[in-house]
Protein backbone atom coordinates (compact mmCIF):
# COMPACT_ATOMS: atom_id res chain seq x y z
CA UNK A 1 0.00 0.00 0.00
CA UNK A 2 1.25 3.48 -0.87
CA UNK A 3 1.96 6.04 1.88
CA UNK A 4 -1.08 8.08 0.81
CA UNK A 5 -3.23 4.93 0.93
CA UNK A 6 -1.99 4.18 4.43
CA UNK A 7 -2.84 7.70 5.60
CA UNK A 8 -6.34 7.42 4.09
CA UNK A 9 -6.88 4.10 5.86
CA UNK A 10 -5.75 5.58 9.19
CA UNK A 11 -8.14 8.52 8.77
CA UNK A 12 -11.01 6.18 7.94
CA UNK A 13 -10.33 4.01 10.97
CA UNK A 14 -10.12 7.11 13.18
CA UNK A 15 -13.48 8.28 11.86
CA UNK A 16 -14.98 4.85 12.50
CA UNK A 17 -14.06 5.12 16.16
CA UNK A 18 -16.60 7.95 16.47
CA UNK A 19 -19.30 5.31 15.98
CA UNK A 20 -18.04 3.22 18.89
CA UNK A 21 -19.38 5.20 21.86
CA UNK A 22 -23.02 5.39 20.63
CA UNK A 23 -22.96 1.69 19.71
CA UNK A 24 -21.48 0.79 23.10
CA UNK A 25 -24.26 2.70 24.92
CA UNK A 26 -26.87 1.05 22.71
CA UNK A 27 -25.63 -2.45 23.57
CA UNK A 28 -25.17 -1.67 27.26
CA UNK A 29 -28.81 -0.58 27.37
CA UNK A 30 -29.63 -4.09 26.15
CA UNK A 31 -27.70 -5.67 29.00
CA UNK A 32 -24.36 -6.34 27.33
CA UNK A 33 -20.85 -5.77 28.62
CA UNK A 34 -19.06 -4.15 25.70
CA UNK A 35 -15.39 -3.98 24.67
CA UNK A 36 -13.70 -2.75 21.51
CA UNK A 37 -11.15 -4.41 19.23
CA UNK A 38 -11.30 -7.98 20.50
CA UNK A 39 -9.58 -10.60 18.34
CA UNK A 40 -9.99 -8.52 15.19
CA UNK A 41 -13.65 -7.65 15.83
CA UNK A 42 -14.51 -3.95 16.11
CA UNK A 43 -16.91 -4.54 18.99
CA UNK A 44 -17.58 -7.63 21.10
CA UNK A 45 -20.40 -7.67 23.63
CA UNK A 46 -21.30 -10.39 26.16
CA UNK A 47 -24.62 -10.80 27.94
CA UNK A 48 -24.87 -13.16 30.90
CA UNK A 49 -27.47 -15.88 30.82
CA UNK A 50 -27.93 -19.54 30.07
CA UNK A 51 -26.42 -19.70 27.56
CA UNK A 52 -24.27 -16.57 27.37
CA UNK A 53 -24.98 -14.37 24.34
CA UNK A 54 -22.10 -13.16 22.18
CA UNK A 55 -22.72 -10.14 19.93
CA UNK A 56 -20.22 -8.78 17.40
CA UNK A 57 -20.52 -5.38 15.73
CA UNK A 58 -18.51 -4.22 12.73
CA UNK A 59 -18.22 -0.45 12.27
CA UNK A 60 -17.97 1.32 8.92
CA UNK A 61 -18.63 4.83 7.63
CA UNK A 62 -20.48 3.38 4.64
CA UNK A 63 -22.16 0.13 3.71
CA UNK A 64 -19.81 -1.88 1.49
CA UNK A 65 -19.44 -5.43 0.28
CA UNK A 66 -16.38 -5.78 2.52
CA UNK A 67 -18.53 -4.94 5.54
CA UNK A 68 -21.13 -7.56 4.56
CA UNK A 69 -18.37 -10.15 4.07
CA UNK A 70 -16.96 -9.26 7.49
CA UNK A 71 -20.38 -9.92 8.94
CA UNK A 72 -20.57 -13.30 7.19
CA UNK A 73 -17.19 -14.22 8.71
CA UNK A 74 -18.35 -13.20 12.21
CA UNK A 75 -21.40 -15.48 12.03
CA UNK A 76 -19.17 -18.43 12.94
CA UNK A 77 -18.30 -16.99 16.36
CA UNK A 78 -21.28 -14.84 17.38
CA UNK A 79 -24.90 -15.32 18.33
CA UNK A 80 -25.72 -11.85 17.03
CA UNK A 81 -23.95 -9.98 14.23
CA UNK A 82 -24.56 -6.26 13.77
CA UNK A 83 -23.39 -3.94 11.01
CA UNK A 84 -23.13 -0.36 12.26
CA UNK A 85 -22.89 2.34 9.59
CA UNK A 86 -22.77 6.13 9.80
CA UNK A 87 -26.29 7.51 9.43
CA UNK A 88 -27.08 9.48 6.28
CA UNK A 89 -30.29 11.06 5.06
CA UNK A 90 -29.80 9.32 1.73
CA UNK A 91 -27.58 6.54 0.51
CA UNK A 92 -27.30 2.79 0.44
CA UNK A 93 -28.12 2.25 4.09
CA UNK A 94 -31.62 3.67 3.47
CA UNK A 95 -32.25 1.31 0.57
CA UNK A 96 -35.00 -1.15 1.53
CA UNK A 97 -33.15 -3.86 -0.37
CA UNK A 98 -30.21 -3.47 2.00
CA UNK A 99 -32.49 -4.00 5.00
CA UNK A 100 -33.95 -7.10 3.35
CA UNK A 101 -30.44 -8.41 2.65
CA UNK A 102 -29.44 -7.98 6.28
CA UNK A 103 -32.59 -9.78 7.39
CA UNK A 104 -31.97 -12.62 4.97
CA UNK A 105 -28.46 -13.04 6.38
CA UNK A 106 -29.68 -12.65 9.96
CA UNK A 107 -27.68 -9.45 10.56
CA UNK A 108 -28.71 -6.49 12.65
CA UNK A 109 -28.27 -3.11 10.95
CA UNK A 110 -27.62 0.13 12.84
CA UNK A 111 -27.57 3.69 11.52
CA UNK A 112 -25.29 5.64 13.86
CA UNK A 113 -25.41 9.42 14.18
CA UNK A 114 -22.11 10.01 15.98
CA UNK A 115 -22.60 13.77 16.30
CA UNK A 116 -25.86 13.35 18.22
CA UNK A 117 -24.96 10.04 19.82
CA UNK A 118 -28.02 8.37 18.37
CA UNK A 119 -28.46 4.82 17.11
CA UNK A 120 -31.36 3.77 14.88
CA UNK A 121 -32.18 0.08 14.50
CA UNK A 122 -32.96 -0.65 10.86
CA UNK A 123 -32.96 -4.44 11.26
CA UNK A 124 -32.75 -6.82 14.21
CA UNK A 125 -30.37 -9.79 14.08
CA UNK A 126 -32.85 -12.62 13.72
CA UNK A 127 -33.61 -15.42 11.25
CA UNK A 128 -35.86 -14.15 8.47
CA UNK A 129 -37.82 -15.64 5.60
CA UNK A 130 -39.06 -13.19 2.96
CA UNK A 131 -42.79 -13.12 2.37
CA UNK A 132 -43.63 -14.51 -1.05
CA UNK A 133 -45.62 -12.45 -3.55
CA UNK A 134 -47.86 -14.80 -5.57
CA UNK A 135 -48.99 -11.88 -7.75
CA UNK A 136 -45.43 -10.91 -8.75
CA UNK A 137 -44.46 -14.55 -9.22
CA UNK A 138 -47.44 -15.13 -11.52
CA UNK A 139 -46.55 -12.03 -13.54
CA UNK A 140 -43.01 -13.37 -14.13
CA UNK A 141 -44.30 -16.84 -15.08
CA UNK A 142 -46.96 -15.41 -17.41
CA UNK A 143 -44.48 -13.10 -19.16
CA UNK A 144 -42.04 -16.00 -19.64
CA UNK A 145 -44.76 -18.24 -21.11
CA UNK A 146 -46.26 -15.57 -23.37
CA UNK A 147 -43.04 -14.50 -25.11
CA UNK A 148 -42.32 -16.06 -28.47
CA UNK A 149 -38.81 -17.42 -28.53
CA UNK A 150 -36.00 -15.71 -26.62
CA UNK A 151 -35.80 -12.20 -28.14
CA UNK A 152 -33.57 -10.50 -25.54
CA UNK A 153 -30.07 -11.30 -24.32
CA UNK A 154 -29.83 -11.23 -20.54
CA UNK A 155 -28.06 -8.12 -19.25
CA UNK A 156 -29.19 -5.87 -22.13
CA UNK A 157 -29.36 -2.18 -21.23
CA UNK A 158 -30.55 1.00 -22.95
CA UNK A 159 -32.82 -1.04 -25.19
CA UNK A 160 -36.60 -1.52 -25.02
CA UNK A 161 -37.35 -4.94 -23.57
CA UNK A 162 -39.01 -7.20 -26.12
CA UNK A 163 -41.90 -8.18 -23.89
CA UNK A 164 -44.78 -10.43 -24.90
CA UNK A 165 -46.96 -7.31 -25.10
CA UNK A 166 -44.51 -5.59 -27.46
CA UNK A 167 -44.36 -8.72 -29.60
CA UNK A 168 -48.16 -8.70 -29.94
CA UNK A 169 -48.15 -4.98 -30.74
CA UNK A 170 -45.56 -5.59 -33.46
CA UNK A 171 -47.74 -8.38 -34.86
CA UNK A 172 -50.61 -5.88 -35.06
CA UNK A 173 -48.31 -3.37 -36.76
CA UNK A 174 -47.23 -6.01 -39.30
CA UNK A 175 -50.87 -6.78 -40.09
CA UNK A 176 -51.60 -3.05 -40.65
CA UNK A 177 -48.52 -2.46 -42.79
CA UNK A 178 -49.56 -1.14 -46.19
CA UNK A 179 -53.19 -0.25 -45.54
CA UNK A 180 -55.77 0.26 -42.77
CA UNK A 181 -57.64 -2.82 -41.65
CA UNK A 182 -60.56 -3.66 -39.35
CA UNK A 183 -59.68 -4.83 -35.86
CA UNK A 184 -61.58 -8.04 -36.54
CA UNK A 185 -58.98 -8.94 -39.19
CA UNK A 186 -56.17 -8.58 -36.66
CA UNK A 187 -57.86 -10.66 -33.98
CA UNK A 188 -57.20 -13.91 -35.83
CA UNK A 189 -53.45 -13.50 -35.25
CA UNK A 190 -53.58 -11.44 -32.05
CA UNK A 191 -56.65 -12.19 -29.88
CA UNK A 192 -56.34 -8.96 -27.85
CA UNK A 193 -55.60 -6.78 -30.91
CA UNK A 194 -58.58 -4.53 -30.21
CA UNK A 195 -57.30 -3.63 -26.75
CA UNK A 196 -53.76 -3.10 -28.05
CA UNK A 197 -54.66 -0.69 -30.86
CA UNK A 198 -57.16 1.22 -28.72
CA UNK A 199 -54.75 1.71 -25.82
CA UNK A 200 -51.98 2.56 -28.28
CA UNK A 201 -49.22 2.41 -25.64
CA UNK A 202 -46.41 3.08 -28.14
CA UNK A 203 -48.20 5.55 -30.41
CA UNK A 204 -48.04 3.13 -33.34
CA UNK A 205 -51.74 3.08 -34.23
CA UNK A 206 -54.34 5.64 -35.34
CA UNK A 207 -58.12 5.25 -35.77
CA UNK A 208 -59.11 5.62 -39.40
CA UNK A 209 -62.81 5.15 -38.77
CA UNK A 210 -64.94 3.09 -36.44
CA UNK A 211 -63.35 -0.33 -35.98
CA UNK A 212 -60.61 0.39 -38.53
CA UNK A 213 -57.02 1.36 -37.68
CA UNK A 214 -53.89 2.33 -39.59
CA UNK A 215 -50.20 2.38 -38.82
CA UNK A 216 -48.51 5.67 -37.82
CA UNK A 217 -45.00 6.87 -38.68
CA UNK A 218 -43.53 5.65 -35.38
CA UNK A 219 -45.27 2.32 -35.99
CA UNK A 220 -43.65 2.01 -39.41
CA UNK A 221 -40.25 2.79 -37.86
CA UNK A 222 -40.70 0.22 -35.09
CA UNK A 223 -41.76 -2.38 -37.64
CA UNK A 224 -38.69 -1.66 -39.77
CA UNK A 225 -36.41 -2.11 -36.76
CA UNK A 226 -38.03 -5.18 -35.25
CA UNK A 227 -35.42 -7.54 -36.68
CA UNK A 228 -32.51 -5.23 -35.79
CA UNK A 229 -30.46 -5.20 -32.55
CA UNK A 230 -32.58 -2.46 -31.00
CA UNK A 231 -35.91 -4.27 -31.52
CA UNK A 232 -37.65 -0.89 -31.52
CA UNK A 233 -36.90 2.68 -30.67
CA UNK A 234 -33.80 3.46 -28.62
CA UNK A 235 -34.41 4.53 -25.05
CA UNK A 236 -36.59 3.32 -22.26
CA UNK A 237 -40.00 3.80 -23.88
CA UNK A 238 -43.39 3.86 -22.18
CA UNK A 239 -44.46 1.60 -19.37
CA UNK A 240 -46.33 -1.38 -20.74
CA UNK A 241 -49.47 -2.83 -19.20
CA UNK A 242 -48.93 -5.84 -16.99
Amino acid sequence: MTPSGCRALIRARAAETTLYAPVKRFLEARGYEVKGEVCGCDVVALRQGAPETVAVVELKLGLTLDLVLQGVDRMALADEVWLAVAATARGRIRDKRVVRLCRLLGFGLLAVDAARGRVEVLAEPAPYRPRKSPRRRERVVREHRDRHGDPMAGGSTRLPVMTAYRQRALACAAALHGSPRPVSDLAAAVPDAGRIVRRNVYGWFARERRGVYRLTGPGEQALAKRDGPASGQAGGGPVEPG
